[in-house]
């Protein structure tokens, strides 16, 4: 790390030549076959720029180039999992995560380099990342719960199968919310499932029931045992919220949403609104995961990006310590400036 600090100081240029090489093979990597013209418009680079490096990069083996665009070879492949660690340290990743966790006293904090609010590729390596983690956690019998969402939407997608069995259940954390499929907890507990090789249970409900109709529904038995069973997850994984957007998908008044947001509710968690601090604000009732529930649970993995979400993170940080964060570069640094300027 010390040696890459001093190649930074000496030599930036070179730096900013790993970081463009680095960024071109792994834009590639994710949209092949592609040509230069959309990469160039991926990475906002000018196309004479991609077009010089994309023929220095086929002359070392690393792409192949045809009249169906680029596509990288398994000689890049090896090449970009080795200059992940590079790229990182040349960004002062590590010491960000070090920052962040000890700013957060959580029990863990992984940061993806960029903003995942402008780039989807940095989105989708937060969902690879989570995936990733989320496997290592588990365990024969283990329930994982998963909420609904465009994040976690990704995380599914990217929880590519590694073609193993697993003895595992994955259940929706909360009942339904918003009208688009794909982002369904449902929908999304699914195709974590069929990923990881594991068996799904459905949860026919909407997020918001009233008591008397929640009453009814539970009693039938099927819904009776998705709820019992979301009650027994040891593993959960779940985007954190902002307030506001939040209180808008669950079709809120616009004088209620004003009302939350002038008394500091910034993060919004299983049906609770927060405040920075993470003092509830008002509590909307929802069916599924309690709030006590997930204050408990021992594996936590919270997925969150984008500087927006800064003060949102920092509000459902303080609800688990042992929570594992997967985040992005522009909220790490939002939150540090938040944490320095509350200081001052």
């Amino acid at each position: 790390m010390e040696t890459l600090k001093l190649i930074k100081r000496i030599a930036p240029e070179v730096t900013e030549i790993i970081e463009k090489r680095y960024l071109i093979l792994k834009s590639i990597s994710y949209n092949q076959p592609i040509g230069r013209r959309a990469l160039s418009n991926e990475l906002g680079m000018k196309e004479r720029t991609v077009r010089e490096e994309a023929n220095m990069l086929k002359d070392q083996g690393l792409l192949n180039i045809d009249f169906m665009g680029m596509n990288i070879t398994d000689n890049g492949k090896n090449v970009l999992a080795d200059l992940h660690w590079i790229y990182n340290g040349l960004k002062g990743i590590p010491d960000l995560e070090n920052a962040l966790k000890e700013e957060l006293n959580i029990k863990k904090v992984i940061i993806v380099p960029g903003n995942s609010s402008e780039n989807r590729m940095v989105l989708k390596d937060m969902g690879k990342i989570t995936s990733k983690i989320l496997k290592e956690l588990l365990n024969p019998k283990d329930i994982v719960g998963i909420t609904g969402g465009n994040t976690m939407a990704v995380v599914a997608e990217e929880a590519v199968s590694d073609k193993k069995t697993r003895d595992i259940t994955v259940i929706p954390a909360r009942g339904g919310l918003g009208k688009t499929l794909n982002t369904q907890s449902n929908s999304i507990a699914a195709k974590l499932a069929e990923q990881l090789g594991g068996v799904y249970r459905l949860l026919y409900v909407p997020d918001t029931l009233e008591q008397e109709a929640l009453e009814i529904m539970l009693k039938n038995e099927e819904i009776k045992e998705s709820i019992d069973m979301i009650n027994d997850m040891n593993i959960l994984v779940f985007g954190i919220g902002r307030a506001d957007t939040m209180a808008k998908r669950r079709n809120l008044s616009e004088d209620k949403i004003q009302d939350l947001i002038y008394g500091g509710a910034v993060a919004e968690a299983f049906g609770h609104y927060f405040d920075i601090n993470g003092k509830e604000i008002w509590e909307y009732k929802t069916i599924g995961l309690s709030l006590d529930k997930f204050k408990n649970l021992n594996n936590v993995i919270g997925v969150a990006g984008g500087e927006e979400k800064a003060q949102a993170i920092i509000a459902i940080s303080t609800l688990n310590k042992d929570m594992t964060l997967v985040t992005d570069e522009s909220a790490a640094k939002k939150i540090l400036k938040i944490a320095y300027e509350a200081t001052k």
